[in-house]
């Protein structure tokens, strides 16, 4: 209800009450604490969207360079399509491992230098992996590539968290993850066809030489950062902060559902190779390869998954990736290479939006300790791609490519699960805070 009018002037009423104006005064003056941060077409946040779209795509490229070749490595070291795709797992799965001791270096030493010297390093390793002499070395190899890598997503996401602006930080995420998207599509066509022409070993050869140019372009491009504070993360600080993060049950949530994104995600790409140049497809490496081109549509879902979140709500566009990367799995049983491209489609839109809500909500979500936040959320996602491969190829062993549907329709289900518990959940609370406004 409005105050009565005493029938003063609003000259009088000012005049009465100097410090009232004087409140409202200081309140206006007050500093927004973001305007000093990164925003869309301010200084600096072109130069860093760049310099991590760059350290994007050499992730993506470097991370799942052997996967297009798998059947390839399979012909030539004459192993099986599960024990191929232990390139890619354990590629993965030393990344799953490498990043949360890697966050709590980047809190040390800085996000722009772990993500400097991390890049290098496996543009380093990936020149050496095309003289592997057997599978067993190739693995490790991969594995310790796979550790190498682990500063980049252990410290992107928190550099990203630290610099730009909150309002932009979905988008800002979104074209990191898009450059994901890339360098998993260029590597996987460019090992494709350079495969069918030199074989596998000059392909990964290529990668590497790709991943060269992405560490230099980084290094040149990414800013300083402004808003880093340097601390000292001990084991048991560490754990302490990991046991918060992983008490507080959105970011659990967040983190089964990049995991099962990602189990889908591994398991489809590590096997589709294999069906594809079988019957009744029997396509050539070089076409294989180029099916990887559907990565496009990842780019441009992961870069419009702030406008989803916007227009649904995070939960919205969670149930909108699931049924979107469900149908697609559907579509890949058909025996025509149109459904199977269609599928394909589906399900790397429904996965890059998926990965790029949850990634961004765990960022939006930790107030504190943003890097380990993050972390997890990767451990748990490569934890998710490793499962994904390796379970996907026995699948496809024991049942063939129905057998990794299978795999993929019950992660969906499992995620698909996660967001109708929180969804219920919301709606509880929601009712009971009305309740407790109308007592």
């Amino acid at each position: 209800m409005p105050p009565a009018d005493t029938g003063a002037s609003v000259t009088d009423r000012a005049a009465a009450s100097p410090q009232s104006s004087t409140d409202t005064s200081s309140i206006a003056a007050a500093p927004d604490p973001e305007s000093d941060k990164l925003r869309p077409g301010g200084p600096g946040y072109r130069r860093m969207s760049l310099a991590l779209f760059a350290a994007g795509v050499a992730t993506f490229a470097l991370l799942y360079s052997t996967q297009a070749l798998l059947p390839a490595i399979s012909g030539d070291l004459n192993v099986s399509p599960d024990q191929a795709s232990w390139t890619v797992s354990a590629a993965t799965f030393g990344l799953a491992l490498g990043v949360i001791p890697l966050s709590a270096v980047s809190e040390r030493f800085g996000r722009r230098t772990l993500m400097t010297a991390s890049l290098s390093v496996a543009a380093l390793i990936a020149l050496l992996v095309p003289f592997a002499p057997t599978l067993g070395v190739l693995i490790a190899l991969r594995a310790v590539q796979g550790v190498a890598l682990a500063g980049l997503p252990a410290s992107a996401m928190a550099f990203l968290a630290e610099e730009v602006r909150a309002k932009a930080l979905v988008g800002a995420i979104g074209l990191f993850v898009a450059g994901n998207s890339i360098g998993g599509m260029s590597g996987r066509i460019l090992t494709g066809w350079v495969a069918q022409a030199w074989g596998w070993r000059a392909a990964l050869g290529a990668v590497g030489a790709l991943a060269v140019v992405c560490a230099v372009a980084f290094r040149l491009l990414v800013p300083k950062a402004r808003h880093f504070a340097a601390r000292s993360v001990g084991p048991r600080t560490l754990a302490r902060t990991l046991g918060g993060h992983l008490s507080d049950p959105l970011l659990r949530r967040l983190y089964g559902i990049g995991a099962l994104f990602m189990t889908v995600f591994g398991a489809v790409y590590t096997v589709i190779g294999y069906r594809l140049v079988a019957a009744p497809f029997n396509l050539p490496q070089g076409i294989v390869g180029s099916i990887f081109i559907v990565y496009l549509v990842g780019t441009v879902s992961s870069a419009a998954a702030g406008t989803l979140v916007g227009r649904m709500g995070r939960r919205g566009a969670l149930y909108l990736a699931v049924g979107t990367t469900s149908t697609g799995l559907l579509l890949t049983l058909a025996a025509s290479v149109a459904a199977v491209l269609a599928g394909l489609v589906l399900i790397t839109a429904g996965f890059f939006a998926g990965h790029a809500v949850a990634s961004s909500s765990v960022s939006r979500t930790a107030k504190t300790a943003r890097a380990q936040a993050s972390a997890l959320y990767q451990c748990a996602y490569y934890i998710g791609s490793s499962l994904g491969g390796a379970l996907g190829a026995v699948a496809f062993r024991a049942a063939g490519w129905q057998g990794t549907v299978l795999l993929g329709l019950a992660a969906m289900a499992g995620a698909a699960s996660i967001t109708l518990y929180a969804t219920r959940k919301a709606v509880a609370e929601r009712r009971l805070l009305s309740l407790a406004r109308a007592a």
